[in-house]
Order: structure tokens, then C-alpha cells, then sequence
């Protein structure tokens, strides 16, 4: 964990909370679909006291699917467009690997977190990550951040795999725009 008194951050996950998931990947720019409210949610918590981060698990790169410098294009694209839209980027941070290469920065491991914060100045204790998965649920709560689970990509199932026990107790919200909405209505994080 990082020492206290860095910046609140908004952490989100890529796939399945502001683009749509795909089976086969997102491979390609062509395969960017924006969630319906994912910019306009966006733009609203660039007016708020948060730094925003993306933090995302690109297993395609580590299976030979996608090469990494297209994967980190996608992503810097996705990072314009939220930009161009209203919002705010203040970075991103990818992992390549595939599940069981056994790295400290693919989710559920904080790594991309942590580097995150030592890189940007922030204090996960007083941040938020916005995920679709438990893998995402696991990463916050290792970071000492709070994690939100939103219903949209693979968050539905993942939903009720949180109501059965199988992972930590969190908000789970219908979207981005309702997770904005959620952290909106609470004071910010005091240093």
C-alpha cells in the first residue's frame, strides 16, 4: 500500500465498464464500442475532486492475439476519446500477461494500482475502482482501495458470484454512470 496523503483517484477498468467486451477480444480499433453513458459519466467526474486512471488486464497480447504496441494504441485512443468527449484521463496503465504467468501487475494483483499511485500521487485508501469483475473487486481491496462492481460487461454474473460470498462485499451498481453517481454523492476523501 501507498503512504497516506497522496490524491483520491477514480481506478477503472476498460473492458465491460466503458467499452463493450468482446469473446474474441478487442483487437482492433475497429472493435471499440463505447457503453451507452460511459462518456457522459466520464465528463461529469472530470468536474470532480478525483484523479481518473485506467487500469486494464490485456490477456490478447500475452496469447499472441494482439501485438502490444496496437493494444497500448487502443487504449491511448480510448484515453482521447474520453478526453475529446468532456472527461479526463490522467493515465493508464496496461498488463500484457496471461492469467497464471503469475505477474504482480495483472488484476486481481494490485500491481497496476500501486504504480499507479507511486507514479501519480495517489492514495488508494481514498480511491474508488470501477470494475466489471472480481478479479477488479480483488485488486481495489489489495490496494486498500474500494471497489464498485457495475452490471455491465461481465458484471452481472460476476454480481451474483459476490452475493454467494465469493468475493468481497461491495456496491454494485447498474453502470459507470451510476458508479459516478455513487461516489459524486459522497464527500471526497480527505487527506
Amino acid at each position: 500500500m501507498m503512504p497516506a496523503g497522496g490524491a483520491a483517484a477514480v481506478y477503472l477498468d476498460r473492458d465491460g465498464v466503458i467499452i463493450a467486451n468482446r469473446d474474441a477480444y478487442v483487437r482492433d480499433w475497429a472493435d471499440v464500442a463505447f457503453l451507452p453513458g460511459a462518456l457522459a459519466a466520464l465528463r461529469r467526474l472530470a468536474r470532480a475532486p478525483y484523479r481518473v486512471v485506467l487500469v486494464t488486464n490485456q490477456s490478447a497480447v500475452g496469447r499472441g492475439l494482439v501485438p502490444l504496441a496496437r493494444a497500448e494504441a487502443i487504449t491511448a485512443r480510448v484515453a482521447a476519446a474520453v478526453r475529446a468527449a468532456g472527461g479526463r484521463v490522467d493515465g493508464w496503465y496496461l498488463c500484457p500477461h496471461r492469467p497464471g504467468e503469475g505477474c504482480a501487475c495483472r488484476k486481481p494483483a494490485p500491481g497496476l494500482l500501486l504504480r499507479a499511485a507511486a507514479e501519480l500521487g495517489l492514495d488508494p485508501a481514498r480511491s474508488y475502482l470501477v470494475g466489471d469483475a472480481l478479479s477488479d473487486l480483488a485488486a481495489a481491496r489489495a490496494a486498500g482501495a474500494t471497489g464498485l462492481l457495475v452490471l455491465t460487461g461481465r458484471g452481472r454474473a460476476q454480481a451474483a458470484l459476490v452475493a454467494g460470498g465469493a468475493g468481497p462485499a461491495c456496491p454494485v451498481l447498474a453502470d459507470l454512470g451510476a458508479a459516478v453517481d455513487w461516489i459524486l454523492a459522497r464527500p471526497a476523501r480527505a487527506a
